[in-house]
């Protein structure tokens, strides 16, 4: 029989205000959802992945990635609590043990929605060649790695360097610019002179015109009005706070621009301070200087 693992929530982590509407698990970084990242681990592991946790031999928290190799490692001590310094990852059925191993730089524990631009860069690097489904245009330029999917398409104008997976059906263009190690997820529209920088942007997202979204995470179903602008860099050079339950937690981050929940709406020539957060739902008006978190009214 193989170990079967699944994942459970973790109290500690704050991906606030993704998580909002959705489960961490169904997250998204590099192109697939938290989820799916650990059971495609399990699976190179020779494990099984089960929904139900309470089936499950071992416990995975459900804001751990971790390397199939780091799985097999876990495997092999048996009864072992999985550890990346201090923080607990994972635990067999029975309860946390004191046999404790830790997997280092083979995984990564995500407690705040930031973290997941640090995952991104890491998987989006181990892509070693293009695979392109979609329509390219002959007048679009790609410098690097790309992975397009079925039904999107490349406009005319469109530079694309560093690496960069693009879901199905989007539309890049025309003139947009995608750099650094960015996901575009299916049905997003990139428009014209828009800059997409090291960020991970969730499906059915619109960027139409005069827009840049760098270091940032983007919820599902946004809509940046033209000339919107994320800021991503403190003029002092040092890391990017961002407040977290009444506190400002170091990002560890020199770049970093928002973390935006699903459905925003901002409004035409908006600008985000860096390290903001833009609760789900909530829009800004035309003009408007987003300097703190913008919560839900009521």
């Amino acid at each position: 029989m193989r170990l079967k693992i699944g994942s459970i929530s973790s109290p500690e982590a704050q991906w606030a205000p993704l998580t909002e509407t959705r489960a961490i698990g169904d997250c998204y970084v590099a192109g697939r959802q938290m989820r799916v990242w650990q059971r495609l681990a399990c699976e190179d592991a020779g494990f099984d992945w089960v929904e139900e946790s309470n089936l499950a031999d071992y416990h995975l928290l459900e804001n751990a990635w971790v390397s199939a190799a780091a799985l097999r490692h876990w495997e092999q001590r048996g009864a072992a609590t999985l550890m990346i310094g201090e923080q607990i990852i994972g635990y067999p059925a029975s309860g946390v043990t004191d046999d404790r191993v830790d997997v280092g730089e083979s995984g990564a524990c995500l407690r705040y929605a930031w973290d997941c631009l640090n995952l991104q860069e890491r998987l989006l690097g181990e892509i070693e060649a293009s695979r392109i489904e979609g329509e390219v245009h002959e007048r679009a330029t790609i410098d690097g790695i790309v992975v397009i999917e079925k039904g999107a398409k490349i406009l005319p104008g469109v530079y694309i360097e560093g690496v960069a997976v693009i879901g199905a059906n989007c539309k890049i263009g025309p003139n947009a610019y995608l750099r650094g190690k960015t996901m575009i997820g299916e049905g997003c529209h990139i428009g014209q002179a828009v800059e997409v920088k090291n960020a991970i942007i969730y499906p059915r997202t619109a960027m139409g015109h005069l827009t840049y979204c760098g270091d940032s995470v983007v919820g599902e179903g946004v809509n940046f009005g033209a000339g919107t602008i994320v800021s991503n860099f403190r003029h002092d050079g040092k890391n990017h706070r961002s407040m977290i339950d009444g506190a400002l937690i170091d990002t560890g981050r020199r770049k970093f621009g928002a973390i935006i929940g699903d459905g925003v709406h901002t409004g035409i020539q908006t600008g985000i301070y860096p390290g903001r957060k833009l609760w789900p739902h909530t829009s800004t008006l035309p003009g408007e200087i987003v300097q703190r978190d913008l919560l839900p009214v009521g």
